[in-house]
């Protein structure tokens, strides 16, 4: 400013420097904690510009490292605040641990990797103004372990990853056995559409203005495949033979066919423009009675390259990791099989990064969620990884556990030396 000297103007530069540092940053709401969250707790809930609520999480003797949360899903509905209390009660030992948790629902239902790892971001942002932490963890769960490893390969910030169960080779490949499913599926029952209705190509998932309901999908399974303890003879051929050739467990069937026709429906209307991702051109399918007729038969289709390429853009990984990243996986799980884990293994090392990352697996059949006494071991070794340099290793995981398993008593069923065989093993190449 004019007539101000050089002193004076230092001075008020010093005066905003010091009013800018020192301005009470605005906290969100106060809400009442989940029933699973310790007593003490201080939980806070809002909504972000973009309308992705979130929940925030600070324990009464916290150990000012905040655990940002990325959740599963997809879910298809419009973000509601249920979703990120619910997380919170699912992962309160984060708390209970003395960490700050904080999770979003997304701005939108809905496919979008990058859409979840930018919301989940801007979460980390705001909570890190607000609270300050020494340190910042990203814990992703199901896609959102893809939404999380995602999430440190475009953004700085985080110091150290815990994925589970996650979905971790990517759009372009991970869906690959649910686009079979819904080929073979369709070969045997042939009411998914029914020859009377309007018919559309199976990688559609669902023609965009059909009415069908989670509960219509799982009448016409019933009535193609029947019910346990009263099918047919034929009704259970055709159940082996749909099992056998996609590999995917009887208690999950429903699931995966939900997935591949009302979550493809959404990656394929809403996201690439009613383009094709998918493709089955080259897939041997085995296992069946008849595989020679079943190859005949089954729907065949390629990908358009563009859409493919933009489903890979938005959420397969590079594997270039910066921070320690630790994984854990159950060996049967269900949803998002262990193989997930050969694939980001493969690319990880492919880009170079094979030190910071540790694979865990445990001897579980579970998908959602595992015990409290593993999550507290892995993050004691993640901790102790990144603040300490002591690399995570499977075998002192495993030994830990026991001790974390007598506060929780929830179990550990940690296997150090498990080694998922490739994706390719599990999931045929396409051509």
């Amino acid at each position: 400013r004019a007539g101000l000297t050089i002193p004076a103007m230092n001075v008020l530069l010093a005066f905003a420097l010091t009013a800018s540092l020192t301005s009470p940053v605005h906290l969100p709401p106060t809400a009442p904690c989940p029933e699973n969250v310790p007593a003490g707790t201080t939980c806070y809930e809002g909504r972000d510009a973009n309308g992705a609520y979130y929940t925030i999480a600070v324990p009464k003797k916290w150990n000012k490292t905040l655990v940002v949360h990325s959740h599963g899903g997809p879910d298809l509905g419009e973000p509601t605040p249920e979703r990120t209390r619910d997380d919170l009660n699912r992962w309160a030992v984060m708390v209970k641990e003395g960490y700050a948790w904080a999770g979003t629902s997304y701005r939108r239902g809905g496919y979008g990797t990058r859409m979840a790892a930018e919301d989940t971001d801007n979460l980390r942002k705001m909570v890190s103004a607000m609270l300050k932490p020494h340190k910042v963890y990203i814990h992703g769960q199901s896609w959102g372990g893809n939404v999380a490893a995602k999430t440190i390969e475009l953004y700085k910030g985080y110091d150290a990853a815990l994925l589970t169960s996650g979905v971790l080779a990517g759009g372009s490949r991970g869906y690959d056995y649910r686009v079979d499913l819904r080929v073979v599926y369709q070969y045997y029952c042939g009411n998914h559409p029914r020859p009377s209705e309007v018919q559309y190509p199976l990688w559609q998932g669902l023609r965009a203005g059909s009415t069908m309901t989670t509960a219509g999908l799982r009448s016409r399974i019933e009535e193609c495949l029947g019910v346990a303890g009263s099918r047919t003879p034929e009704q259970q051929q055709k159940l082996n033979d749909i099992l056998t050739v996609t590999k995917i467990p009887e208690e999950t069937l429903n699931s995966h066919l939900n997935f591949a026709t009302f979550t493809f429906r959404d990656i394929v209307h809403l996201r690439p423009g009613d383009r094709n991702p998918f493709s089955n051109t080259g897939v041997v399918y085995k296992g069946s009675h008849d595989d020679k007729a079943l190859n005949a038969g089954v729907e065949r289709f390629a990908a358009d390259p563009a859409a493919r390429a933009e489903l890979a853009y938005d959420s397969d990984l590079t594997g270039k990791i910066d921070i320690p990243v630790l994984s854990v996986h159950a060996i049967g799980d269900p949803t998002a099989f262990v193989e997930h884990e050969s694939a980001y293994r493969d690319v990880v090392t492919k880009a170079g990064r094979w030190y910071n990352l540790v694979q865990t697996f445990t001897t579980e059949a579970t998908h959602s969620a595992f015990s409290d006494s593993e999550y507290a071991a892995a993050m004691q070794s993640l901790a102790a990884w990144e603040k300490r340099g002591l690399r995570s290793n499977p075998f002192l995981i495993a030994a830990s556990c026991p001790s974390h398993d007598q506060k929780y008593g929830t179990g550990c069923f940690y296997d150090p030396w498990y080694q998922p065989k490739s994706y390719e093993s599990r999931v045929a190449p396409r051509t």
